[in-house]
């Protein structure tokens, strides 16, 4: 019986060690993507999707008037497999990282060229263009950063950042 014991007892610890080192291995920020077709071309945002997990994210995690990496870990990139113009800049077919400078009332998008860099490492020389987005309050709070694509017509679309309790916002047109 004693045996038996001992071996139940390490069947449970063995298990209960696995189940902490599996969630152990799940990132904070896990990996995330957003993708449409915009007048027959195909946009993809890949990013990381960070938690508010009781913190003060706008004007306080997320500084008002800097430059942020528009989630976390890895910079944003954005794909196209045609040129978009994203509010009112044009943007030709490649690839991209996407940053924002959040305010309260507004936040501006910024479009750079520099690919496949860490998220802080933003190099102001490298960007396309920047375009304004339109922020407004959401209801309730969005607990986790969410990037979306939403096409809106045959050849328009939105670009939407959603979290805690802001989205901000810009058209898409496909050319």
């Amino acid at each position: 019986m004693r045996k038996l014991s001992t071996v139940s007892l390490c069947v449970l610890l063995t298990a209960a060690l696995a189940v902490t080192a599996e969630e152990a291995k799940k990132p904070l920020s896990p990996p995330a993507s957003a993708a449409a077709t915009i007048g027959g071309k195909h946009v993809t945002i890949d990013y990381s999707a960070p938690s508010k997990r009781g913190r003060a994210i706008m004007g306080g995690l997320v500084p008002y008037g800097k430059v942020w990496r528009t989630g976390a870990n890895s910079a944003t990139s954005l794909k196209t497999d045609g040129d978009l113009s994203i509010g009112s800049l044009h943007v030709p077919a490649g690839s991209y990282t996407l940053y924002t400078i959040p305010g309260e009332k507004e936040w501006t998008l910024i479009v750079n060229k520099q690919t496949g860099q860490w998220g802080t490492e933003y190099n102001e020389a490298q960007d396309l263009g920047r375009v304004k987005m339109a922020v407004k309050p959401v209801k309730g709070t969005v607990e986790t950063f969410v990037v979306g694509l939403k096409p809106a017509g045959a050849k328009d679309g939105w670009l939407t950042l959603t979290w805690e309790n802001t989205e901000a916002s810009v058209a898409l047109a496909a050319h």
